[in-house]
């Protein structure tokens, strides 16, 4: 029954922005460590961000600085806000939480970073 679903991917060009959203269904959003991961093709799927229940936020070395996650618990809502974009952030990005014991993913959303 949880259900994470994903938005705000695009194609931004090298510098650009942009802000991902996921919102959560089926649990109880704000008793949770939520994380952003990505997986660009032919490589593994990395973890980007992690923010927990008490807004302790952890992030991969090469996103320090650029990428901010923030949640809305009112809204059921984790964002992962990409500033100063390089092509090599180019992946699907997926929102991951655990949840009894279980790992749920949301669809993914595309972020491609280009001229």
């Amino acid at each position: 029954q949880v259900q994470l679903v994903e938005s705000g991917g695009g194609l931004v060009q090298p510098g650009g922005s942009l802000r991902l959203s996921c919102a959560a269904s089926g649990m109880s959003f704000s008793g949770y460590t939520m994380a952003w991961y990505r997986q660009a093709p032919g490589k593994q799927r990395e973890m980007v961000a992690t923010i927990t229940r008490d807004y302790i936020r952890n992030y991969v070395d090469s996103v320090k600085g650029r990428f901010t996650i923030s949640r809305d618990n009112a809204k059921s809502t984790v964002y992962l806000q990409m500033n100063s974009l390089k092509p090599e952030d180019t992946a699907v990005y997926y929102c991951n939480t655990i949840f009894g014991s279980k790992h749920y993913w949301g669809q993914g959303t595309q972020v491609t970073v280009s001229i």
